[in-house]
C-alpha cells in the first residue's frame, strides 16, 4: 500500500483563538483542522451540552409512532421489538425494550440469529410473532429495506413501526431516483428525503433513543431516565462507526461519563470481565474491547445472550454470561487472524481496485471484519465472500473515495439480498455470480491510482520538546476519538535511536529512546508494527546499526514519524512518552 503524508495548512488566527478561550495555540490549530470555525461551533465542541440535541419530534413520523405507541400501551396490546444481531442492534432493542416495559407496555425482543433468520425481519419472524399473539412489531438499526417484509405483516392486520438508520432503497428511473419506503404505520429514519430532523450520522440506538425520548415526554416524564441510557447510545455510537461530529460526539462524551457511574449489573459485569478500569473508560475500550464482546454472541452463537446480559439484574449470572461473551470473542479474535492472513494472501494475486474475496470455510459472521482488516492493509474496497446455506454471503468495508452502497446498486442484478451504506454493506448472492460480481464492480470503477494511495494527514509538526504534561492534558478536551473526530496526527524528523528495545511475548512492542536535532530525548513506544520497522531500518541502515541501536551504542538510524504524546504511569513514576504510528 502507498502512503502520501500531507500537512495541514488551514489558516486562522490561532493567537486570537487562542486567547478568547483560553487554550493553546495548539489546541486552537487543532481546532481548526477539524473544521470547528466561529465562536458559536468552538464553544460547543470545547462545552458539548447534551441538552442541545435535536428535538425528537423533528423526525418524520415521530408523532405517528408515540401515538401508536400509547395507544397500545393502554390496551394491553403485545408488542415485540426486532433489532440486528449487532451492538447497535442489541443496543438500540434493549433501549427500546427497557423503556417499553417500565412505561408499562407489554413486550419482548427477538434478536434475530445471525445465519438462520439474516439480517433484519423476515416472513419467518413476522409469522411467527403473529402465531403468537403479536399485535404490533417494532424494528431498530433494520427495517427501511423491508418492503416486501412490511407488506406481508400489514396483509395480516399487524401495525408495524420501523426505526432504522440505513440509507432508502432506491431504482433509478428516467425522471431521477425513485426511494422505495416501506409501508409501515410509521418510518422513523432521518435518511429519508422529507424528514427535518437536521443530523443525519445518527446510528440506530440513537434513532431508538430518541423515540424513547418523545414518548416519555409525552408522557410527561424527566428526561433523566432517557439519559440513563445514554452509555448504551455511546456503546452502539462508537461500534458503528458513525461520523464522531455533532450529536454523536455530544452523545459519546456524555455516555462515556455516564458509564463510569452507571449501576447496571450487566454492563458492570461486562467491564469487570474485560479488566477494565471503569474510571478510565474510554472510545478505545467500547470500539476494540466491550464492543466486539458483545458482537461476538451474534457472530459464533446468538446476541440473545448479549441481549440477556444487558437485561440481567442478578449479578452472579451476569458474571456467568459476560465471562462467556468474553471467551466467545477470544475464539472470534483467532479465527478472524487465520481467515486474515488467507484473504490477504489472496488479495495479493490480483490487481484490481475492487478486491472480492471468496473464503469457502470462512465462518460468514467474521467476513466484514475480515474485509476491514483487508481494507486497512491494502486501502482498497474490499468484499469478502463465505459459503452458506444454497449461496454465498458476505460483508464489504468501502475507502472514503468509494460509495460501496451505491455501486452495488449498480449490479443488483447479481444479488439475492444486500443493503448497507457509504462505507459498508452485505451481501447474499448465487455462488455462480461470485467472480461475474468481481468483473463488474472493476468494470464499473472509477477509482485512480490518487484515490487507492493512504492519505495521512499530519495536523502539525510539533518539535518533542514542545510536549508537556499540560499538552497531554489539554488534548483529552477533543475527545472522544474516532471516525470522524480522530487522534491529532503530530510529526517530527530526524529522529535517532539513542536506544532499541524489542518487547512483549510475540515481540510486536518496540520501546525506544530517540532523539531530535535540538538533542531532546523522549521515550516512543510502536505497537504491532515491529517487523514493518525493523524491515524498514534493516533495508536503510543494515543490521549491523541495528545491534548498535539494542545495545544503546552509538548508531546512523534516523527516521521521520507521526505520533501521538501521553502520558506512562508505572509503579507510581510518571513520564511523558509518544505513541508513534507510522514512519518514513
Amino acid at each position: 500500500m502507498k502512503e502520501r503524508w500531507y500537512l495541514q495548512t488551514k489558516k486562522a488566527d490561532f493567537n486570537e483563538i487562542s486567547r478568547k478561550f483560553n487554550i493553546s495555540p495548539i489546541l486552537a490549530r487543532l481546532l481548526r483542522n477539524r473544521n470547528v470555525i466561529g465562536d458559536e461551533n468552538i464553544k460547543k465542541y470545547l462545552s458539548p451540552d447534551i441538552e442541545r440535541l435535536s428535538s425528537p419530534w423533528m423526525f418524520k413520523d415521530m408523532d405517528k409512532a408515540v401515538d401508536i405507541l400509547k395507544i397500545k400501551i393502554a390496551a394491553g396490546n403485545r408488542i415485540r421489538v426486532i433489532c440486528d444481531y449487532d451492538v447497535d442492534g442489541v443496543c438500540s432493542g434493549y433501549i427500546l425494550y427497557r423503556s417499553l416495559k417500565k412505561l408499562g407496555a407489554v413486550v419482548d425482543v427477538v434478536v434475530p440469529h445471525r445465519i438462520e433468520d439474516g439480517y433484519g425481519i423476515n416472513e419467518n419472524l413476522i409469522k411467527k410473532a403473529f402465531d403468537q399473539g403479536i399485535d404490533t412489531i417494532l424494528t431498530c438499526d433494520n427495517g427501511i429495506a423491508a418492503y416486501n417484509q412490511v407488506e406481508y405483516a400489514k396483509s395480516l392486520g399487524m401495525t408495524i413501526i420501523v426505526t432504522d438508520h440505513h440509507e432508502v432503497p432506491y431504482t433509478e428511473t428516467e425522471q431521477g431516483r425513485e426511494y422505495i419506503i416501506p409501508k409501515a404505520d410509521a418510518v422513523i429514519n432521518h435518511k429519508q428525503k422529507d424528514c427535518g430532523y437536521p443530523f443525519k450520522e445518527l446510528c440506530g440506538a440513537m434513532v431508538a433513543l430518541q423515540l424513547i425520548s418523545a414518548l416519555t415526554e409525552s408522557y410527561g416524564i424527566s428526561k433523566r431516565d432517557v439519559y440513563r441510557l445514554l452509555p448504551y447510545a455511546a456503546l452502539a455510537t462508537i461500534c458503528d462507526v458513525v461520523e464522531l461530529q455533532g450529536e454523536n460526539r455530544m452523545v459519546v462524551q456524555y455516555g462515556l461519563k455516564m458509564i463510569k457511574n452507571c449501576k447496571d449489573v450487566g454492563l458492570n459485569a461486562l467491564i469487570d470481565a474485560c479488566e477494565i478500569d471503569k474510571n478510565n473508560i474510554d472510545s478505545y475500550h467500547i470500539g476494540f474491547v466491550l464492543g466486539p464482546c458483545i458482537n461476538a454472541s451474534g457472530r459464533l452463537d446468538t446476541a440473545k445472550k448479549a441481549m440477556e446480559l444487558l437485561s440481567e439484574t442478578n449479578r452472579e449470572k451476569a458474571d456467568i454470561l459476560a465471562t462467556s461473551l468474553k471467551e466467545l470473542n477470544d475464539e472470534r479474535k483467532a479465527m478472524t487472524e487465520e481467515g486474515t492472513k488467507k484473504a490477504i494472501e489472496i488479495a495479493k494475486d490480483y490487481d484490481d481496485n475492487v478486491l472480492v474475496i471468496y473464503l469457502k470455510d470462512c465462518h460468514e459472521s467474521i467476513a466484514g471484519i475480515i474485509a476491514g482488516r483487508v481494507r486497512e492493509r491494502c486501502n482498497k474496497p474490499v468484499i469478502v465472500l463465505t459459503d452458506a446455506k444454497d449461496c454465498v454471503k458476505g460483508s464489504g468495508r468501502s475507502i472514503e473515495e468509494y460509495d460501496m452502497y451505491e455501486e452495488l446498486c449498480k449490479v443488483k442484478d447479481l444479488f439475492l439480498k444486500f443493503g448497507g451504506h457509504k462505507m459498508a454493506a452485505g451481501v447474499s448472492l448465487p455462488k455462480e455470480n461470485i467472480e461475474l460480481l468481481r468483473k463488474r464492480l472493476n468494470e464499473n470503477s472509477t477509482l485512480t491510482e490518487d484515490d487507492l494511495c493512504l492519505k495521512v494527514w499530519i495536523d502539525m509538526q510539533l518539535p518533542i520538546e514542545y510536549i508537556s504534561m499540560n499538552l497531554v492534558e489539554e488534548l483529552k478536551t477533543l475527545a472522544p476519538f474516532g471516525k470522524g473526530n480522530e487522534k491529532p496526527i503530530f510529526a517530527d524528523k530526524n529522529l535517532k535511536i539513542k536506544k532499541l528495545q524489542i518487547l512483549g511475548k510475540a515481540g510486536n512492542v518496540l520501546k525506544m529512546t530517540v532523539e531530535n536535532s535540538s538533542n531532546y530525548r523522549i521515550t516512543a513506544i510502536m505497537f504491532d508494527r515491529t517487523q514493518e520497522f525493523m524491515g524498514f531500518i534493516k533495508d536503510k541502515y543494515g543490521q549491523e546499526e541495528i545491534n548498535k541501536a539494542l545495545l544503546g551504542q552509538n548508531n546512523s538510524i534516523t527516521f521521520m514519524a507521526t505520533f501521538y504524546p501521553t502520558i506512562n504511569e508505572f509503579r507510581g513514576n510518571i513520564d511523558l512518552q509518544i505513541v508513534i504510528d507510522r514512519f518514513c
